[in-house]
Formats: structure tokens, sequence, C-alpha cells
């Protein structure tokens, strides 16, 4: 008896648990894939932000005027919100005539603070995408398991066992443990690439409050002596 050794035949073939196995790594696999996009475009987007960012704030325009544009915007992201909240907690410490080290440490804080939310949104669904990468080839395993168990059991079941009769059960078993590679492996090197990217972002935004605090702090030295003097 010929067996169909397509995907779809094998697919239909298998006992339930593996087709239920085969179906979960398709959809983990698919989920994945989307995730990947989205955090492929976010990543870009905020790679983006940051160069345009950058290239407004170092060509020496007025902070004041950097701010009041930036804060305009309705959705501010990355580096230039990290700004804005810098900016706007150094202003309302100065008008409470807040010593020079307490603004810079509160503003410091409020930079802080947005910025473990910025890298907290770059991050989401890369847990997901080391989740999938780490437990899809197990359950793949799982299924393989499985599927050549049955395909023994059924063996023994005949009086005169040969190739042609389990072949198709391996096959279908195997295929679980195709799909989960299939589900993992992509995952996996998007979970490494993306987490080196946002690395790298979180790095750039904590260099950039280090040289925005300093340029700060140098601006309320000058402001208190003016005023003393």
């Amino acid at each position: 008896m010929s067996s169909d050794l397509t995907f779809i035949g094998l697919f239909l073939q298998a006992s339930f648990i593996v087709q239920l196995v085969m179906l979960l790594l398709l959809s983990v696999s698919i989920a994945s894939w989307t995730f990947i996009f989205q955090r492929s475009k976010a990543l870009s987007a905020a790679r983006n932000e940051m160069r345009q960012f950058e290239d407004k704030f170092w060509s020496g325009a007025d902070l004041n005027r950097l701010y009041q544009e930036l804060s305009a915007r309705t959705n501010l992201t990355g580096m230039g919100s990290i700004f804005c909240a810098g900016f706007k907690e150094f202003v309302r410490l100065r008008k409470s005539n807040t010593a020079t080290n307490g603004i810079v440490d509160g503003t410091y804080r409020a930079m802080r603070v947005t910025m473990s939310r910025q890298v907290e949104e770059l991050e989401s669904r890369l847990p997901f995408l080391a989740t999938a990468g780490s437990i899809s080839p197990y359950i793949g395993l799982f299924g393989t398991v499985w599927g050549i168990m049955n395909a023994f059991i059924a063996l023994g079941e005949v009086q005169q066992a040969t190739l042609a009769m389990v072949a198709p059960g391996i096959a279908e078993a195997l295929i679980a443990t195709a799909i989960g590679l299939f589900a993992a492996i992509p995952a996996v090197i998007a979970y490494n690439r993306f987490s080196h990217q946002v690395e790298k972002l979180e790095n750039s935004y904590g260099n950039f409050m280090e040289e925005f605090s300093a340029i700060l702090h140098r601006q309320a030295v000058a402001a208190q002596a003016q005023q003393q003097s």
C-alpha cells in the first residue's frame, strides 16, 4: 500500500498527538515571524530617530527651542524623549532654587526612568523569541518520539515487518522535529541580533545622558554664578 509522503499527507496520516505538536510549532513559527518583523521595524525606527536627534542636538541648536519642538510631538520616543524628560526636570528644579548637584541628580534620575521605559519597549517580544528558540526543538522531539513509538507499536502487530511499512510512520514523526527546528532557528537568530541592537541603543542612550548631564551641570553652575554676582 502506497503512502502520501508530502507534508500534508504526512500530517494527515500522523497520530493526533503528533498533529497537535505540529500545529503548535507552526503557530509558534507564525508568531515568531510576526514578532521578528515588528521588532525589526521598531528597532530600525529607533536607530533613525536617534540619528536625527543627535544631528539636531549636536548642531548647536538652542536647547529651549529644541525642547519645545520635541515636546509638541505626540509620539516622541527614544533619545528625544530622554532629552525632554531631563530638560523638563532641569527647568523645574532650577525654578525651585535647588542646589546645583541636586539639579543634576534630579535631571539624571528623570532621564534614567525614561530610558528604562524606552529600553523595556524595545525589548518587548524578545522573551517570546528566546522561549520559542529554546523549547521548539524539544517540543518537536517529543512529537518525534511519540510518533516513532506508535510506529513501532503498529509494526509489532503485523506478522512480517518491512521497511515500506515502517518508513511512513517514521517520516511522520521526524517531520515534527523538522518543524521544531524551522520554528527555533529564526527565533534564536532574531533574538541574538535584536538583543545586540537593543544593547547598542541602550549604551548610546547612556552616553547621551552622561554628556547631557555635563552640559546641564555647566549651565547650572554658570546660572548660579551669575545670580551671585
